[in-house]
Order: structure tokens, then sequence, then C-alpha cells
């Protein structure tokens, strides 16, 4: 009843670490005792519901504590305050209860509670009979948490947290909060040191940079209509069926009038269709997590559960989802647990110590982008994380993860020199702490939301990346993702193309390389953002020779892909020829769609996608070596390539590529069956800015060989039908 003096001044000076112990209401022997702080008030009286007076309060410091006996039963309480004529009411948050309960606690020390999102965070509840916000956050070795914003002036002396037990979490309910109020966390480190205000981690939406709070929102209100799209693909294994990607910027895929953001309900108008049209099966965003910079292209995030405030209000993101869904379209994130931006509102040192990164450099910063790296070790960090995998996936009903920059998580020697990292505690490299976190991650995401796959941006050699991940503890076996980016063929691929078709010769094993691990593990083709950045050029400008053979090399190149073995995506732009390099400042060059050549490339897109799509024998085994038969592999003297493309019961599809500008006709191409192979597709038509060169439709093969027509710098397909 009685603190003493020193607690009161702790207290007001913002020193004080249990505020719940001096502030709200208490039994005492003859009824309730009431104390509170409002700053600015003259007379504090308690009222009931019906406004009559409790009892009057006295003050106590000139701050604004006033304190006193008050009729009925410690719970809720409702002050009236008075400041000459000036009166206002204020329902006291420290007279609530607890939010958070034991299990809460237990689960999250645990790391294995994987609904925190509903708990952490900030959420419109009614508690204790009253509405409000109930905000929580991590923070074990502050010595202090406040929750500030506009509703206290920024000021952190007010709307101190409650610690929560020995887990190191804070909550506090603000009666009468609603959705859309700023707000962050202060902090006081162990030491008392005041920290850079935070942004909330579990925040479902920001302020619009360079504005860095968080927001708070009420229940999610989107009417999900997708039932269909979600239960198709949770009775298909995606190996087995097509998945073409078309992989997207939000910001510069085109902008509006003013030159600002799509938000993503222009998006519904205007993404949708167009993928639609191009007859692809997914789209693949970039991140689209809240970040401040935005030549960071969203991969330094800073607000992992919250879709920016670029492209409109949170839900929009469900809107847009919902809508790609109803027009049978997949959505995938690009998702960054790789990287850890050092952003002073972030999660950098985010209570004064190491708490979400490690603390020595040699395992806790990363060299190539200037950030620190997740302590994949650490339960409550590991688990932060897996939930936040499981939070767009049902929260936002995404199709899949791309999960980037793997490599740089499996390796602790990644990008680091002799003695600037720490081997792991068999004295290798292999970093088995993030390791597990991938493995929990697919295993969580497999586990809970059928239907959905995961995807490693993954450029190195390391075993089993798209195999099963064993039981929690086991070290054999794989990081359990669905498929894996297959930067080899990539690489190799596009170094070939970039040569002058009379050098191609000497240089055959760029292709048929490929083919020697193609099905070690489940591959995406990727031709993305990071091949079209950074000096790199567009993919037109690293073919060689005139304006011609550039288009027919990129069209040969695309239906080269789209016959070899593994699921497809290619990044925005590329589908008509995008001259520049891209850059997030502007939006695509949509003027050369007037163009007939950069047309012709979308149209051949669009036919490969429909092809793809229609013929099993291209996509039914597109991870597994049934599927694949060289027909001519070693004919390097004039660049020719043929294959088989096979499904069981299916009929097989051979695709051709001549890569040198001469025809070739008639060619002798080896066929395993007799009788009429007709052509479904030639990069060298007409309707694509070709030379129109082709097979009139079709061939007879007789004996085992069919004679074919080679155009020049084109890819055929030719699909037997007996």
């Amino acid at each position: 009843m009685n603190p003493p003096s020193d607690a009161i001044i702790a207290l007001v000076e913002g020193r004080h670490d249990d505020p719940f112990s001096l502030l709200g209401v208490f039994p005492g022997p003859d009824g309730a005792f009431a104390r509170t702080w409002i700053a600015g008030a003259e007379k504090v009286e308690a009222i009931g519901p019906d406004g009559r007076s409790l009892g009057t309060l006295e003050p106590v410091h000139d701050a604004g504590i006033f304190e006193g006996p008050i009729a009925g039963e410690p719970g809720p309480t409702t002050y009236r305050a008075t400041r000459g004529e000036a009166e206002w009411q204020v329902v006291d948050p420290y007279s609530f209860g607890p939010v958070l309960g034991p299990l809460d606690e237990y689960l999250f020390a645990e790391g294995t509670h994987h609904r925190l999102w509903d708990r952490m965070g900030a959420h419109r509840i009614e508690h204790q009979g009253v509405e409000g916000m109930h905000f929580a956050v991590w923070a074990p070795n502050a010595s202090r948490v406040s929750l500030v914003g506009g509703f206290n002036h920024w000021d952190g002396r007010h709307h101190v947290m409650r610690r929560r037990g020995s887990v190191g979490v804070w909550e506090i309910f603000i009666p009468g909060l609603g959705a859309g109020e700023p707000y962050k966390f202060e902090i006081l480190s162990q030491g008392g040191a005041l920290l850079p205000q935070k942004a909330d981690p579990f925040a479902f939406a920001a302020e619009l940079r360079p504005r860095t709070a968080s927001l708070t929102t009420g229940p999610f209100q989107h009417q999900w209509q997708d039932g269909g799209h979600r239960e198709h693909w949770a009775s298909v294994d995606p190996r087995r069926v097509p998945i073409s990607i078309y992989e997207v910027h939000a910001g510069s895929w085109d902008k509006d009038e003013n030159g600002w953001f799509l938000s993503w309900d222009q998006l519904v108008e205007r993404l949708i269709p167009y993928v639609v049209d191009l007859g692809f099966t997914h789209i693949e965003f970039m991140p689209i997590t809240e970040h401040p910079y935005d030549p960071s292209w969203g991969y330094q995030t800073t607000g992992l559960y919250a879709p920016s405030a670029r492209f409109g209000d949170h839900e929009g993101f469900a809107r847009f989802v919902d809508a790609a869904h109803q027009a049978g379209i997949g959505v995938l994130l690009d998702w960054v647990p790789a990287h850890f931006p050092l952003d002073a509102h972030g999660l950098a040192r985010f209570d004064g110590t190491a708490l979400y990164e490690h603390d020595d450099p040699r395992l806790g910063y990363h060299p190539d982008w200037n950030t620190a790296i997740y302590n994949f070790g650490r339960r409550e960090v590991s688990s932060y994380l897996v939930n936040n995998a499981l939070f767009w996936a049902e929260r936002y009903h995404i199709d899949g993860l791309r999960v980037d920059a793997v490599a740089s998580m499996l390796y602790r020697d990644y990008s680091r020199k002799a003695g600037e990292w720490i081997p792991n505690d068999q004295g290798g490299r292999e970093n088995w702490e993030a390791v597990e976190f991938l493995r929990a991650t697919n295993r969580a995401v497999y586990g809970e939301h059928p239907g959905i796959f995961t995807v490693a941006e993954e450029s190195t050699s390391w075993p089993g990346v798209s195999q099963p991940a064993p039981p929690p503890g086991e070290r054999n076996g794989g990081l359990g993702f669905g498929f894996k980016w297959n930067m080899g063929w990539m690489h190799d691929t596009l170094q070939y193309m970039a040569r002058e078709p009379i050098y191609r010769q000497h240089h055959h094993g760029e292709i048929t390389f490929g083919l020697v691990y193609s099905f070690s593990e489940n591959f995406v083709l990727p031709l993305s953002h990071d091949e079209v950045v950074h000096g790199k050029g567009s993919l037109l400008a690293k073919m060689p020779g005139d304006d011609w053979q550039q288009f027919a090399n990129l069209r040969l190149y695309y239906a080269f892909m789209w016959g070899y073995p593994g699921k497809k995506l290619l990044f925005m732009g590329q589908e008509f020829a995008q001259r520049a390099e891209w850059s997030e400042e502007r939006a695509l060059d949509w003027g050369l769609r007037y163009s007939h050549a950069h047309e012709g490339v979308r149209n051949l897109v669009r036919d490969l996608n429909r092809v793809y799509r229609e013929t099993p024998a291209l996509h039914a085994r597109d991870c597994e070596g049934e599927g694949f038969e060289w027909l001519v592999a070693d004919d390097s003297a004039n660049s020719v390539f043929a294959w088989l493309r096979k499904a069981p019961g299916e009929p097989p599809v051979a695709v051709i590529t001549n890569m040198t500008p001469i025809a070739r006709a008639p060619y002798r191409l080896p066929l395993p069956h007799d009788g009429r192979w007709t052509e479904v597709l030639n990069s060298d038509a007409g309707e694509y800015w070709g030379s129109g060169l082709g097979n009139l439709g079709g061939i007879e093969a007789k004996d085992g060989i069919g004679w074919v027509t080679l155009p020049p710098l084109a890819t055929i397909m030719l699909r037997f039908d007996g």
C-alpha cells in the first residue's frame, strides 16, 4: 500500500521494471486500493460502469500519480480525470491481469509453439470484458520494456510492460486502443542503457518508409474463396505436374500514372490476367515483407510478418493471393532467413544483447551483405523463423516458399578466409544448427499445410537438398525441400549461349554435362533476376550476333529450356525480351511489345507454356531419369542436341536444338518409333519473328530414322502421334 518513495521516483523516471507492483487496483483491508498515473490530471476519481463515483484518489506526485481506496473488487477500472474545465476518461491498463498463460510460456521456451503470431505482437482482443489491444514481445535481457506510440506521446515512462516469468516475454493490454496506431518498443538494456526504439518483430503491418513504426491491426477480415485451388494442389505430386514460374518484383513490374507502386488491388487487375494469358502456373514474388530500403529489393527485411506498406493495406495481399488462386495461379514468396539487416529499429541487438544473432562476428557477421546472421541454434530464434514460414502459409494461403541464399547458411566458412570462421564441434565447416533449422522449417510446412512446396536457392553440391528431412537430431538425410534451383544448369547454358556459334562446337560439354546430375535433385531451371542486374545486362543482350541472331538465340534458348527436364522460372520482362538491364527504380519497358520481334518472343513463351502444360511427356517426369533419353548427344561438329522426353503411357516428344545459324536439312535424327511425328513447336516460326523454316507440320519416321529440317538457331519439338 505504501511503497518506498524511491520506487515512485523510479517509476516516474522510467527506471522501474515492474510497474504492475505499484500501479493498478489491489485488495485492501477495507475494500480495494488504487494507484494510477495520469499525466496532466489535477483530479482523478474512479467511476463504475454507470458513471457513479467509486472514490476520489489523492495526488502523491507532481508527475500525475494518484492513489486511494475505492469501492468494489480489484479488476478493470475506469478513471475520470479533470484539469481545469477539461475532462477525460482513462481505463487503467494496470488494472488488468495477464493475457498470456503458462502453456504459452512453456511452449515458447521449448521452441515448439507453432502459432506464435497469435500470441506475440499486437492483437485486438476482448480481455476481462473490455475491448483493447494486447502487446507481447520477447526481450529476456532487458531491464525494462515499454510500449510507445502516439497514444502516450512516445514516452517510454508510460505503459511499461509486465515481465512474464523466466522466458523473457513482456506483455501489456491497452484498453480501447484500435487498429492503425503506430507503435514501437522502448527498451532499457540490462545495464540501463536506452536502446533505439524497436519495431515489433511480429507486427502484421508497418508504416510506409522512411517511417519505421509498426502499426496495430484489427482481426483479419478476408474471407477466402480458394478452396478448390488448395484442394487441387494438396492432391498432386508437384514433381509430376507442370510448374512454370513467373518471377516478379512487385515494385517495378509496372507503375501507376504517377510513377508510384501499384497496389495489390491494381496488381489483381493487371498482373493476374497477364500471367494467365501467358500460361504460367505460378507467380513468385521477390520479398514483399516490410523493408526500409528500396534497392535491397526486399531482401533486407525488417518486418517478416508484414506485407510492405508500399502496396497498400496488409489484407490487400490476401485479396491478391485469393484472386490468383481463383484464376488458377499459385503464389510463391521469396523468403529470406539468410539475411539479417542491421537497421537500428530492427532485430539487431534487440534487448541490448545479441538476442536473435550471434555475438561473435566469426559466426554472426555476413561479409557479402554487411548483415548479421541469425543464431539458428537458439530455440527461440529458430521457432520465430519457423513460425514465420507457417504464418505465410496459413494467414495468406501462399503456395510455396523460395528460400534465398541457402548455401550461405549451410557453411560456416561461406565467403570467409581462414581464421574468419569457427569450425563446428567435429572440426568441419558445416553449420549443423542451420541445417536443423531448415529441416525443421520444411517438416513444419509440409506437415501442417498439404499442397505447399518449398524451393532452395542452393548453389553448391550439398547432398539431398530436395530429399526428405530426417527426424530431429539425426544428421544423415536430406534438407526436406521440395525443389532446388539448378544453378549449374543456369551458369553453364548461359555461358554457352553467350559464345559465338562458330565456337560452340568446342564447348559441347557445357550443354551435355548438366544431364549427368539432372536427376540428383528435384530441379527448377532458373532464369531469375540475378542474371539481369549488376552489369550483367538483359538475357537478350547476352546473346551473340546481330539483332536477328540475338532474338533467334533467345528464342531457341527458351524452347531448349522448356524442353529440358526441370520446372521453369523466368524473370519478368524476359518474356518479351527486355533490352535493358532490370532496375527496381522503373517499370518494365512495356512499349517494346509494339515491336514484332519482342512480341514474337512473348508469343513463343505463351506457346511454350501451353505445350508444356498440355503435354505430360514434357512435365510428368521432370525430376526422374525415366523421363529423359538422349537421341543425339555427340554432334559437336554441327552443335546439334536432341533428346526424348517421356512419361508412362504418354506420347513421347523429341526436342532438337540447332545452335548454329546454318539451317540443316535434311538432318538424320534417330527416333524410337516409326510413324508420324507432329511438329508441335518451332522457335523459328514466323509468328515468333523467325524465318519460318520448318517441317510442314511434321515428319514420318521409318526404320528408326526421321529426316528433319533444322531451322537456323532454333529448337523444334516433335510429338509422336503414331
